[in-house]
């Protein structure tokens, strides 16, 4: 089975949750500019513990955070091996199978790969514990301003909260989809990869195909009901409070500390 845990919401009554979503939205993006403007491992090892506090404090199920990692290995692996090989005449310090492996480049790629964890970690917990509506509704808070540049800001929001909404969806079709080509004899595993990807082929047309079909239905039903995404009411308003102060303080304190301490060394 097919198990994508990111859009969907898991309820919960962690501080994590009650937090404001327009301070997790703020927060996240300040964790994505530490994580990417200062190369220090200390910081990366410190953000990787904030992470792994917001999931423990939010009680995120074991198995929603090994779907996440999960699909990453492939590309933790390809960083790993791209950055330890021996490239353009840079030094090796030992050889596998004739191969040149440099020990600085294995490090530098497990440096990127905790670096992309952690970003796509931080990402999930804002997904895993946040409702798509509460997500929708603080995007549209933080890009009103650009409302007097006649930016489509209600447009925008509606875009992001329906690929939220509907990539549980299409998890749940192409799970019925490979179930179904699985009783019809199709084999996922055991074969080689030219195997396997001609085995998911029949999975993606059809998806496709199913997903223009939902795209194509919305957007009558949209129509129908002369839907106009302008002026329209909430049924809960964003509330901010002291404690989403103090969080994004923290994390942006946080930020000026680390930037300081890495660029005076």
């Amino acid at each position: 089975m097919i198990n994508v845990p990111i859009g969907m919401y898991i309820p919960g009554r962690s501080w994590v949750h009650t937090l404001d979503p327009r301070a997790k939205l703020l927060i996240m993006v300040v964790l994505s500019i530490i994580l990417f403007s200062l190369n220090s491992a200390l910081v990366l090892m410190l953000v990787m513990l904030l992470v792994v506090i917001g999931f423990v404090s939010a009680r995120i199920p074991p198995r929603a955070l090994s779907a996440i990692v999960g699909p990453l290995v492939l590309i933790s692996a390809f960083t790993l091996m791209a950055n330890a090989l021996a490239w353009g005449g840079q030094s090796a310090d030992t050889s596998l199978l004739g191969i040149g492996i440099s020990f600085a480049g294995a490090l530098r790629g497990l440096y990127f790969m905790v670096r992309l964890l952690a970003l796509v970690s931080a990402t999930s917990l804002l997904a895993l514990t946040t409702s798509p509506v509460a997500l929708t509704d603080a995007l549209v808070s933080i890009l009103s301003p650009l409302r007097i540049l006649k930016v489509p800001v209600d447009d925008i929001a509606l875009v992001f909260s329906i690929a939220l909404r509907f990539i549980p969806t299409i998890a749940d079709e192409a799970d019925r989809i490979v179930l179904a080509q699985t009783a019809r004899g199709a084999k996922f595993s055991g074969a080689g990869l030219l195997a396997r990807i001609r085995a998911w082929i029949p999975v993606l047309v059809p998806l496709l195909v199913q997903l223009f079909r939902r795209a194509d239905s919305l957007a009558v039903a949209m129509e129908a009901r002369c839907y106009n995404g302008e002026g329209r009411t909430r049924l809960r308003e964003l509330k901010w409070q002291a404690f989403d102060t103090l969080a994004v303080t923290s994390v942006l304190a946080f930020g000026m500390i680390a930037w300081f301490l890495v660029n005076r060394g």
